[in-house]
């Protein structure tokens, strides 16, 4: 039940002191509330102020690193590779996406990969503050402990969801892309089974062949598995860009399925564009405007249903929570001392 509504500016330093209470100083503490905090408010929920408890729960276990920063394991002038230690993955992804918009103010683009970080929750959540400042970013990750996804033609899960998203500025407000290369997340079919509902479609696999939408079939042995996005039909280009994740995030990072990972973890890929060092700014952002009202403008299938951005409902929501506040569970409510 979810029966206490909160403000934004009540719930973040709440959400604050409880990270403090762990362990982590004031400036990991702020970044993993807000981010959580932030996705929530676009409506990520899976990914938002339900991570609350198992961050804090890796914390006390110690699966989380506190103290402490990441070592640089390779610098160019244009890009670095970070051991992040398991240290707080939203902290560790706002510190690459501020040193990958530095050099992209410089040399035009800017690439920071993190190996060995801790879960980075929704990376929509990372996208519009940078993408307001006119720049474009690119987030990827992996995590080379989970294997939940099959390749395409296969039953046997190799590799995790693999989210890819992109913050994409305009003369108005930005596009914000936020999407796994699986048919869905693993948050997700974890609670749909726990609420005995159905999935929004037949996004598994199971043993036997056969595509299904029972969520409880996940927890099976054996299990079923993710497919790739596009589903029975056209999953083999989901699996394709699967792969692409996979050599961006953790062969890139220098640390992945074949080192054979034990933590909850992330292997990470954060890049930074700076338009005014390619058409220029200007052109950019009328070029993308220009795109996204055309889109707009394609007469809809379902005149109750036009085209929309991606992105745009994500900032209505963002808009009506913090007009209205946030609701939380009793659970977190209980963690946070309500």
């Amino acid at each position: 039940m979810q029966n206490t509504t909160l403000k934004y500016t009540e719930l973040l330093p709440k959400l604050v002191a409880a990270f403090q209470s762990k362990g982590l100083d004031f400036e990991k503490a702020e970044s993993t509330a807000r981010i959580l905090l932030e996705g929530e408010l676009l409506g990520h929920t899976t990914h938002g102020l339900a991570l609350v408890k198992p961050y804090l729960d890796e914390l006390e276990s110690g699966q989380m690193e506190k103290s402490g920063t990441y070592e640089i394991l390779n610098s160019t002038n244009t890009s670095e590779t970070w051991n992040g230690r398991y240290l707080p993955g939203i902290w560790l992804t706002e510190k690459a996406i501020d040193k990958a918009s530095e050099i992209a103010r410089k040399d035009g683009i800017g690439t920071v990969v993190i190996q060995k970080s801790h879960h980075i929750a929704c990376l929509a959540a990372f996208l519009e503050k940078i993408a307001r400042q006119n720049l474009m970013v690119i987030i990827a990750c992996s995590d080379p402990r989970n294997k939940t996804v099959a390749p395409f033609g296969g039953k046997i899960p190799v590799y995790s969801p693999n989210p890819l998203a992109l913050g994409i500025p305009t003369e108005t407000d930005p596009i914000l892309i936020d999407v796994s290369m699986s048919t869905t997340a693993n948050a997700v079919v974890n609670r749909a089974a726990k609420n005995n509902e159905k999935l929004g479609g037949e996004w598994l696999l199971q043993s036997n062949g056969t595509a299904t939408n029972d969520p409880q079939t996940f927890f099976e042995n054996p299990p079923s598995t993710l497919l790739p996005l596009g589903g029975m039909d056209l999953g083999y280009k989901g699996f394709a860009l699967g792969i692409m994740i996979e050599a961006m995030t953790s062969a890139l990072g220098g640390h992945g399925r074949s080192s054979s990972p034990e933590r909850w973890g992330a292997s990470v890929f954060v890049q930074v564009i700076d338009p005014s060092r390619f058409s220029g700014e200007n052109y950019f952002l009328q070029e993308m405007e220009f795109f996204k009202n055309q889109c707009l403008a394609s007469t809809p299938l379902n005149t109750k249903n036009p085209v929309r951005m991606p992105g745009e409902k994500g900032l209505e929501r963002k808009k009506w929570n913090l007009e209205n506040g946030i609701k939380i569970s009793d659970e977190l409510a209980n963690l946070i001392s309500i």
